[in-house]
């Protein structure tokens, strides 16, 4: 192994480093985060005394009606009970407030929240506020001020309108779908007088408290983001760590969702959201029970005459990929909105495996009916099987240099100084190449196995099949499974020890093990002294990995560990079965083959060969030539 290897070992490991070092926080930085904490709170706070301030318009406007922003044509909506009205199927429970006129608390049905309940409450009032805004001549028409008079209710429908008196109005109609799109429209009557001639836009503003619904605060918030769409194609997220706050949107937008790890809110506009559209993310402190506060403020189509209404869809649902794309062909808009974005799947080259593969067959054996800890067991002795022929193969490479290695340090012994290294690689290959043996075939194994890991490093934390799923001692796969946990949070560590992380840990250091062991076997002088070093790297990789993966879903270090497990004992099956003299005696014999039939010889080695005879040739000259000086 050269110099540039170990060094490009060495700058992987500080990457590693930097980046568990660069997600927890230094001692430095706690009084930092002592004030970005205080900020949260503050911005916590604002949200939750907004929401507080809506549900106490109906009193003010009641008393002052034409104090309010809301325009004196609706005063007789400025006053009046508030009712909740349910529209329901059998995955989702939708409660609407007359007062405002939009859905404030939202219930998925078949999904346990944190704290043991059967349902899960993807937002309520207390933390959740939608409001539409036009902008008359005179004054201002917000949604939350008015009550709406419903009519038309059934389980999936519901009629609200706002009387502005003379037969004037504002109605909003919804229609909840058999699953979990609630469609919903907006249309005036006879108000157009309230506004400019060319007034075409109304103005959204959409707040919520992300709930913390999973039991891992640190892993679900990473994977929970304020999501948008692009009217043109392509999906873009804020940042699951920092704060964004009123962070503009130039171009054109469809939809938006307020995401956590597995359940979503998305709004979608059939007319798209407008540019300049401001979105707002920001971090809540661990133990106060939310992720992030969302926030949205955006403008869509309105048609005062009435003769357009403006429409748009809400998904309260979770993130199931197939499910979204099922949403999708739901929708009324024939739009390409690329729900399934919503899971996360990696990188193009990562998306493509799970797209293509992974999903397909997580899909096929979870049809099965089984447990999903066999799921991700059938799973990775499924890619063992696929890769098996590759691994064979770079472990044959890996046993040829191994015999050979006696041979090779006999026929490079005369070139032990410094200067010479380069000859004695050159020797080397050439006789690896007449032997019919390749140092570079191990490579590609390698190559295509770690696509596969990642690929599952995006796959399993996003596939919500494995929420709420038991497998041995593990009671959630897709959460850590603590076999301690204590209530200070320690820089690196947490709260808690993960069992399946020290699983996948202790496999990773027998691998390593016995991948240093079989590459001890086949380096050759210089090469030997360097594997001490690469060595005590691949004994820290394992101690780097505790702490990255600790607080990582059970399932992902799981499949993992599985693995690692199952890659040390297929290395160390073909270690028994691999007869070193019969393996040697077929060298030899092509070895005999190449020497006896030079034209058979691969056009590298007979370069390499070239290569070799020509820095021998150098080296004599300069040697000469070094005499010849001494002899002046």
């Amino acid at each position: 192994m050269d110099k540039n290897t170990i060094i490009g070992f060495v700058l992987i490991a500080a990457l590693l480093i930097g980046y568990s070092w660069y997600t927890r926080p230094s001692e430095e930085d706690l009084a930092q985060q002592q004030l970005q904490d205080s900020i949260t709170a503050v911005a916590k706070q604002k949200a939750e005394q907004q929401l507080k301030a809506e549900k106490q318009a109906a009193q003010t406007n009641a008393a002052d009606p034409m104090g309010q922003d809301t325009t004196v044509a609706f005063y007789k909506a400025l006053s009046g009970k508030p009712q909740n009205i349910v529209l329901k199927n059998s995955k989702v429970e939708l409660t609407l407030n007359t007062k405002g006129g939009t859905v404030e608390k939202a219930v998925i049905k078949g999904f346990k929240d944190n704290r043991g309940n059967n349902d899960l409450t993807l937002f309520d009032a207390k933390n959740q506020s939608l409001k539409f805004m036009l902008a008359g001549k005179e004054t201002n028409i917000i949604t939350s001020d008015l009550f709406f008079t419903p009519s038309n209710i059934t389980d999936s429908t519901v009629t609200m309108t706002a009387d502005a008196g003379n037969g004037k109005s504002l109605v909003m109609n919804y229609k909840l779908g058999k699953d979990y799109l609630l469609h919903f429209s907006m249309q005036a009557n006879d108000i157009s007088g309230m506004f400019a001639p060319n007034y075409d836009k109304i103005d959204i503003e959409w707040n919520e408290l992300c709930r913390q619904q999973e039991k891992g605060f640190t892993f679900e918030n990473q994977h929970s983001s304020l999501t948008y769409h692009f009217t043109d194609g392509g999906t873009k997220e804020l940042s699951t760590t920092s704060e964004n706050i009123d962070k503009k949107i130039e171009d054109p937008i469809d939809w938006v969702a307020f995401k956590n790890q597995f359940f979503s809110a998305v709004m979608i506009a059939k007319n798209d959201l407008g540019s300049n559209s401001s979105v707002t993310s920001i971090p809540q402190e661990k133990g106060s029970g939310f992720l992030k506060h969302y926030a949205a403020k955006m403008k869509t189509s309105f048609d005062p005459t009435g003769k357009q209404p403006t429409e748009l869809e809400f998904y309260f649902g979770p993130n199931d990929f197939n499910l979204l794309k099922k949403v999708e062909k739901q929708s009324s808009f024939n739009k390409d909105l690329e729900l399934q974005r919503l899971v996360y799947l990696g990188w193009p080259l990562f998306r493509i495996i799970n797209r293509w593969f992974t999903i397909y067959v997580f899909d096929w054996l979870t049809a099965l009916n089984i447990n999903m800890g066999i799921v991700l067991i059938l799973i990775t002795l499924l890619l063992k099987f696929i890769t098996y022929p590759l691994v064979k193969k770079s472990y044959m490479s890996s046993a040829k240099m191994r015999v050979l290695k006696p041979k090779i340090d006999e026929a490079t012994k005369q070139y032990n100084k410094p200067e010479d290294q380069m000859q004695k690689q050159q020797a080397m290959m050439a006789m690896y190449s007449k032997y019919g043996v390749s140092p570079l075939s191990g490579c590609l194994p390698v190559l295509i196995q770690m696509p596969i890991w990642v690929a599952m490093f995006n796959f399993v934390p996003n596939a919500i099949q494995l929420r709420g799923e038991s497998f041995l001692w593990i009671s959630d796969l897709s959460t850590y499974d603590p076999i301690i946990e204590w209530n200070k949070n320690i820089w690196l560590i947490g709260d808690h020890i993960s069992l399946t992380c020290i699983l996948f840990c202790g496999a990773n250091v027998l691998y390593n093990i016995m991948t240093m062991r079989q590459q001890k076997d086949q380096m050759v002088g210089a090469q030997a002294e360097q594997m001490k070093m690469m060595r005590w790297m691949m004994y820290l990789m394992p101690v780097i990995f505790f702490f990255m993966f600790n607080d990582y879903s059970a399932g992902l270090n799981f499949y993992y560990f599985i693995s690692l497990f199952f890659s040390a004992s297929i290395m160390w099956i073909l270690r028994k079965t691999t007869n070193d003299e019969k393996l040697l005696s077929i060298l030899e014999a092509r070895y005999q083959e190449n020497k006896n039939n030079p034209q058979k010889m691969s056009g590298l080695a007979a370069r390499l060969e070239a290569m070799q005879k020509q820095a021998e040739e150098l080296k004599r000259q300069r040697e000469m030539q070094e005499k010849q000086k001494q002899h002046k």
